[in-house]
């Protein structure tokens, strides 16, 4: 079981920035290293969309519209991944989710509740 939480949502200006963080909560004596973390959004009439994930301090993967401007990382102290954010247009506006699955499976999925982020002037 693994739960999780987001913040650092929010308005913003285009052209600015922001930083998402995603708490997580695990079992006892479960290493967050074994988990795929990843954040994911969601805008108004679209499906969800991956946005970026990272496992074992390895950057795995960025969609093609936030190369370059997004930043994906984790302290494995903390149990936390976090979404640097800069550059930020309104096409980036959504619900940003925090996900995490067990390295090597896709069936069972943890998510968060979300973080909205608006990019408006």
């Amino acid at each position: 079981q693994v739960q999780l939480v987001e913040s650092g949502g929010g308005l913003v200006q285009p052209g600015g920035s922001l930083r998402l963080s995603c708490a997580a909560t695990l079992l006892p004596f479960t290493p967050f290293n074994i988990y795929v973390m990843g954040w994911y959004r969601q805008a108004p009439g679209k499906q969800r969309e991956l946005v970026a994930t990272i496992f074992a301090d390895i950057v795995t993967n960025y969609t093609d519209s936030v190369k370059g401007r997004f930043t994906i990382s984790k302290d494995n102290a903390r149990n936390e991944v976090y979404l640097q954010m800069n550059s930020l247009k309104p096409e980036d506006s959504a619900v940003y989710y925090c996900n995490a699955r067990r390295a090597g499976q896709h069936k069972v999925q943890y998510w968060g509740q979300g973080t909205q982020v608006t990019v408006s002037s």
